[in-house]
């Protein structure tokens, strides 16, 4: 089962869960460790990820990681509060990789549902990064009212440009989201637009699909 976030940095050991490759898109694979994956949760900030409202699996076949909110929304309106507008969260995950591989980010697929009045906007942003380089990759997607509907967003990274962990180093790696809603023209007296990302059954998730290859022979 997936493990659950926690408030106060307390670890959460997240091993392989019940989910299934099908439903992944296939980025570019060279060799997939045959170890299993171990991702830590090293801190969890955000008002879009309180304590308790977000969980991390690792699918079966090493190909991908899962995120899943339960109270990830962002809103302008009626029943809101001035800092609704936004929200984010960022996490910093320790993945334990097998010994001898390094591995990137592919691709993320973002899921959610948004309801927005006519003149009402949102967007949704991502970058992640290992710790102690300064290269990040960040995406924007943006989506316009009048709109009632589930949304999705697919970040494809170029394989020969992305970030690979350091070989034979124990890195962090660094996920900021956010989210947010510009009330734009529409009536914020009687109506409310919102963007969520979350899910309250475990179906919508954000999917991280991991790019593999090993690493070089070490030195004796």
């Amino acid at each position: 089962m997936p493990g659950v976030l926690y408030a106060g940095g307390v670890v959460a050991a997240l091993c392989a869960s019940t989910l299934t490759s099908q439903a992944y898109a296939q980025p570019p694979f060279d060799t997939v460790p045959p170890d299993k994956i171990v991702i830590t949760v090293a801190t969890v900030n955000g008002s879009g990820c309180p304590a308790g409202t977000a969980a991390i699996a690792v699918s079966p076949d090493n190909t991908a990681f899962t995120v899943t909110y339960s109270e990830y929304l962002a809103q302008v309106g009626k029943g809101s509060k001035p800092t609704d507008f936004r929200k984010n969260c960022q996490l910093s995950l320790v993945t334990h990789v097998p010994q001898g591989f390094s591995y990137a980010i592919a691709s993320v697929d973002y899921r959610g549902f948004a309801h927005l009045e006519k003149g009402a906007s949102a967007t949704q942003k991502a970058s992640y990064y290992f710790q102690g380089q300064s290269q990040t990759s960040s995406n924007t997607h943006s989506y316009n009212g009048a709109y009632d509907d589930n949304w999705q967003a697919t970040d494809v990274s170029d394989i020969a440009t992305v970030v690979w962990s350091p070989c034979g180093e124990l890195r962090n790696f660094n996920i900021n989201t956010e989210l947010r809603v510009n009330a734009g023209s529409s009536n914020t007296t009687d109506t409310t637009s919102f963007i969520a990302m979350d899910s309250t059954d475990g179906d919508v998730s954000t999917t991280y699909h991991f790019a593999w290859k090993e690493c070089p022979p070490t030195k004796k």
